[in-house]
């Protein structure tokens, strides 16, 4: 029974974790501005994601796309994120997209 509430505990420990940073999946979609990136794929403004709202993680300063309801929760701070750092964001996923090569 221990062990059971131990993996619950570390599984919830790495979800939450895994929320505060943004999917290198939807690399290509990233500076985009056509609404095409998934939630928990990164961004540079709301204009990116399907969602509409791109919202800051907390500590990182990058931009997750996140629906609204849950844009304020696991060291979120909301939608409207715009990126002051958007050229080198960009270019940071522009690499990645190079190393994953798709």
């Amino acid at each position: 029974m221990v062990r059971i509430a131990a993996t619950a505990v570390l599984a919830f420990a790495v979800t939450a974790l895994a929320a505060l940073t943004p999917n290198n999946a939807g690399a290509k979609n990233v500076g985009q501005g056509n609404g095409q990136q998934f939630i928990t794929g990164g961004c540079v403004s709301d204009a990116d994601c399907s969602s509409a709202c791109c919202a800051e993680v907390q500590g990182t300063g990058l931009g997750v796309c996140s629906a609204e309801a849950a844009s304020n929760q696991n060291g979120k701070l909301g939608c409207g994120f715009v990126d002051p750092n958007a050229q080198q964001t960009i270019a940071d996923a522009e690499a990645q997209v190079q190393k994953q090569g798709f």
